[in-house]
């Protein structure tokens, strides 16, 4: 009965005119748009014009995706988990079979970012770092940096940034941020010349406010984060001329301890997380006498003062937020984004093997916190292995 209803649900759309079926499918996220290419012929001609693509890639570029990639087994099938505010739903992004030609059986795999169509992938095994294309089906083995290999647990998703080329080009460019030899620096990968290049950043002494404007040119990379003090690189969007901004913070706690990106609730009540020059502070409880299991106390967004100096004091999250997504947990991580005036942060907690995921969403300009609801998704008995905001997949 489904299955009717679906095919005519499809064949009544089919009758609609072009115009109106290029308006509606511009709404659609990719997935479905496969979905519909392959049930009817005149749809997939008017996705398949040249204006159609256009129009699409322009709009896919500017939203947000929240990727996640779990497992149970290195043998089981990799498909990363995606979902979109225009979507009620979880998409899966199959990409075992992609991956069987060039990954050996067993290769342990962490997912570390995306951005527009390229998944980055770090393999534990052979200390690898792998980008995957879903839609041209394609792998790219990314050469070793100038640190040369790294295991998994060498990647800090706040001091790394994947820039996805316009769509169509198949170039993608790929940075971190390293302290070597007490010397922040800057790694960054093109792929359209299959090259690392590695630049110490220098101490911008002269005029320290430029080196920290918030804007759409500059980027923020997370070099080192301690009790009281942070380094971080702030560089141009092309990469250039890499530069030291070193807040500090003035509440610290009196034992000194911090949690950065992930934190077991056994350990601490107080876990940080980095991100485009923002940090939040996740401040948590213990449930009663069970220091291993915590609760949210509450949610902070910081941000760099405007000479770099200091992280200064932006927002909290509202009491009735916290209240919705307050759940016992015993481990928690998290990763946060700036993109186009809003600060995206999303939260996984793990409470007895059983996974909660939760995001917040804060207008900077009308300086409003949300939470956008989530469509259930089931991880237990799985491990979490990445997660990451992207820009939509595009056409091409």
């Amino acid at each position: 009965m489904e299955s009717r209803r679906n095919s005519t649900t499809v064949v009544g759309f089919s009758l609609l005119p072009s115009e109106l079926i290029h308006y509606i499918s511009l709404r659609l996220a990719l997935p479905d748009i496969f979905q519909l290419k392959s049930v009817n012929k005149f749809i997939t001609s008017v996705i398949a014009d040249q204006d159609f693509a256009r129009d699409y890639n322009l709009r896919s570029s500017s939203s947000t995706w929240l990727l996640v990639y779990k497992k149970r087994w290195h043998r089981d099938p990799v498909v990363v988990h995606g979902f979109t505010q225009s979507s009620e739903r979880w998409f899966k992004v199959m990409i075992g079979d992609i991956l069987k030609p060039v990954i050996p059986p067993g290769e342990d795999l962490y997912f570390l970012t995306a951005a527009g169509n390229y998944f980055l992938f770090a393999l534990n095994c052979s200390r690898e770092v792998i980008s995957v294309n879903p839609i041209t089906k394609t792998v790219k083995r990314i050469p070793q940096s100038p640190l040369g290999p790294r295991g998994t647990s060498s990647w800090r998703r706040s001091g790394l940034k994947l820039l996805a080329g316009p769509a169509g080009s198949g170039q993608f460019r790929f940075l971190f941020a390293e302290m070597v030899d007490n010397n922040p620096t800057l790694f960054e990968y093109d792929s359209t010349t299959n090259k690392w290049k590695s630049t110490v950043a220098r101490e911008n002494i002269v005029n320290s406010t430029n080196s920290n404007n918030k804007d759409e040119n500059r980027i923020f990379l997370s070099a080192s984060n301690g009790p009281s003090t942070s380094i971080v690189i702030s560089i141009e969007y092309d990469g250039t001329d890499p530069l030291v901004v070193r807040p500090t913070f003035t509440r610290v706690p009196e034992d000194g301890e911090l949690a950065v990106g992930f934190s077991w609730g056994s350990v601490i009540n107080r876990l940080h997380i980095y991100g485009d020059g923002r940090m939040l502070i996740v401040r948590s409880e213990s449930l009663g006498l069970n220091r291993r299991v915590k609760v949210l106390k509450g949610i902070e967004l910081w941000g760099l003062s405007p000479n770099g100096s200091q992280w200064a004091f932006v927002s909290s999250v509202p009491n009735g937020l916290i209240d919705e997504i307050n759940k016992p947990y015993g481990v928690m991580m998290g990763c946060l984004e700036e993109r186009e005036g809003t600060i995206r942060a999303i939260f996984m907690s793990n409470f007895e093997g059983v996974w909660d995921i939760f995001w917040l969403g804060f207008d900077l300009v009308k300086s409003k916190w949300v939470r956008v609801p989530l469509p259930e998704f089931n991880m237990e008995g799985s491990n979490m292995a990445g997660v990451t905001f992207s820009s939509g997949l595009t056409i091409s």
